[in-house]
């Protein structure tokens, strides 16, 4: 039987999700913990990759098993034998014909950063800091440029292996707020697809902007010559989660 999994984790010390030889992943992390569980080698397949310090709230994820534990109770038992930085928050038994990596229709990711001269020890696993005073104003009105299909050649990093470079952005929002008394902003994404780095670059380019670092104009430009130089540089991985996975149906008792 097939059954899916909401997977929550923080990133920080994994390189990565998708399992690498010789290196501490999150999907190497629940096939250890599958295997505990049910006394045989088990195979776990998530809904796409993230990369090294990236964290999920809400990844999706497959596995096959024959087992007596109830599909909505397999989330439990499984994050008994799974360490501290990555759970399995919801479990049910999978639809008919189900892939996760095929059923995807958006994700959304929120890139969080704060702006202080000193780093903060409750904010810095989860955010970037950086410097300065964005407007929030300027961040808004560039976020309306990057909404919709285009081709975003120059918003990935090198060593992307995409056949295809357009993509379509459904909403950007940005959010602000004070936690832990420094300004802190929020940038969610929600799109059909994503190239390597994609948001982070986004996210980057949305500062640069609200700081006067660059200008709208560098956007049109980055997209009408798919030059990755036209662009402010890449933010850090700890500022990105991925928050939601949207296949189109309910998967999940409320």
């Amino acid at each position: 039987m097939r059954y899916v999994l909401e997977v929550a984790y923080d990133g920080t010390e994994f390189a990565g999700s998708q399992r690498q030889n010789n290196a501490r992943t999150v999907q190497g992390e629940l096939e250890r913990a599958a295997r505990q569980v049910f006394g045989v080698p088990t195979r776990v397949v998530l809904s796409g990759r993230t990369d090294a310090g990236v964290h999920a709230a809400a990844q999706l994820a497959q596995l096959d098993a024959d087992t007596p534990v109830p599909a909505h109770k397999l989330a439990e038992v499984l994050s008994r034998v799974l360490p501290d930085d990555v759970k399995a928050m919801r479990s049910a038994a999978a639809p008919e014909g189900f892939d996760c990596t095929r059923a995807v229709r958006k994700k959304t990711y929120c890139y969080r950063f704060y702006c202080a001269r000193t780093a903060h020890p409750l904010l810095a696993r989860y955010a970037a800091r950086l410097e300065g005073t964005p407007d929030l104003a300027r961040m808004r009105a560039a976020c309306a440029l990057l909404e919709g299909e285009h081709d975003f050649a120059a918003f990935r990093a090198t060593g992307s292996s995409a056949k295809t470079t357009v993509r379509t952005i459904c909403s950007i929002g940005i959010g602000a707020l004070t936690a832990c008394g420094v300004p802190m902003y929020e940038i969610r994404v929600t799109g059909k697809g994503f190239l390597y780095n994609m948001v982070r670059i986004l996210a980057g380019e949305l500062y640069a902007i609200g700081c006067a670092l660059a200008d709208m104009d560098d956007i049109a430009a980055a997209f009408a010559t798919g030059e990755r130089a036209r662009l402010y540089r890449t933010l850090p991985a700890c500022g990105l989660t991925l928050e939601q996975v949207d296949c189109g149906i309910p998967l999940f008792e409320e």
